[in-house]
């Protein structure tokens, strides 16, 4: 990452850049998607006491099938807000390089704004990073590995087990929030579940998964009954110290929950459980672009912002119930 570049502390820069990676192929109308009348014109806020006079503001563009104003921050999550374009490129560039993640408190100190705004920029830049039309995952010839994890802790954990009889220790996973994660050809797609039992589980791999890919998970028997709907469940015990047989491991899908893990407990080092869905769709947007460089994953980031808005609903669509 150059911070010499001037898309980061230049606004008009910055604009241009949005402008660039939006409308590749020319200004588009996002009110009505007219491309033939569009017109660039000047802003102008009203003078008051503070501001008497005013400059024009640039960046605006007129439709002329609509007759409507727009600019590069509407019909994204940039839109109706104040903080300086050169800022959230910025940002979504910081959050985008960072392996384990950026907290909101580093983030409003390096790029000077409040904690507040840097949080809600956070979220803003999460919910940009969502793929609203995934692909079934595995395939014919292909494999899944699916594997649960538990982290942090439950507001209400349950008292009682599904089979409605009391836990015998404390139950350490049951106080904690549960992850299941599905990992296929190095793309990663993870949820966050209220429990992970095999009702649950079944439902994440049967609305994800193709039925003729193979299964590959561990000993668990959260996996025997949905297993036998796929071409072939393979696994292996890990109880016994088999963590490789023939091809078959569970390894990527840990590798997946180690990263994870760390910048959970090193980086944010606690997250309520209504925003746990928001912070897995950051894990997965950069696990399933690691192989491409910082500034052209930010990219994709900022592709990701247009149609849509951050309506305050933490429980996106990572959260199963």
């Amino acid at each position: 990452m150059n911070l010499t570049n001037k898309i980061y502390n230049n606004e008009t820069a910055a604009r241009k850049h949005l402008e660039a990676i939006r409308w590749a192929d020319g200004v588009t109308c996002p009110h009505c998607g007219g491309i033939d009348k569009i017109k660039t014109t000047v802003m102008k806020n009203k003078p008051s006491k503070k501001n008497p006079k005013p400059k024009a503001v640039k960046g605006y563009y007129h439709c002329g099938d609509c007759r409507k104003r727009f600019t590069v921050r509407t019909g994204t999550i940039y839109e109706r807000s104040h903080i300086p374009l050169h800022k959230w490129v910025l940002a979504t560039q910081i959050i985008c390089s960072s392996k384990k993640g950026m907290s909101a408190h580093q983030l409003h100190r390096m790029i000077g704004v409040t904690y507040k705004s840097a949080w809600f920029m956070a979220h803003r830049i999460r919910e940009s990073m969502i793929d609203v039309n995934p692909d079934p995952m595995g395939g014919k010839g292909k494999h899944v590995q699916a594997d649960e994890t538990y982290i942090g802790k439950k507001k209400n954990p349950p008292t009682e087990r599904t089979d409605g009889k009391p836990f015998l220790k404390s139950g350490k996973a049951a106080a904690k929030m549960s992850v299941v994660s599905l990992v296929s050809e190095g793309k990663a797609r993870t949820f966050h579940v209220d429990r992970a039992d095999a009702r649950t589980i079944r439902n994440i791999l049967v609305t994800n998964v193709s039925r003729d890919t193979d299964l590959h998970t561990d000993e668990s028997r959260l996996y025997t009954k949905v297993g036998e709907e796929y071409a072939r469940h393979k696994t292996v015990n890990h109880s016994k110290g088999e963590y490789v047989r023939n091809g078959v491991t569970t390894n990527h899908v840990e590798n997946y929950f180690s990263v994870f893990k760390r910048g959970m407990k090193g980086v944010y080092q606690h997250c309520s459980e209504k925003h746990l869905g928001r912070y897995l769709v950051e894990f997965d947007f950069r696990y399933n672009r690691r192989d491409i460089d910082d500034f052209s994953r930010a990219i994709e980031a900022i592709k990701g912002a247009e149609g849509k808005r951050l309506q305050y609903n933490p429980l996106s669509r990572q959260k199963v119930a």
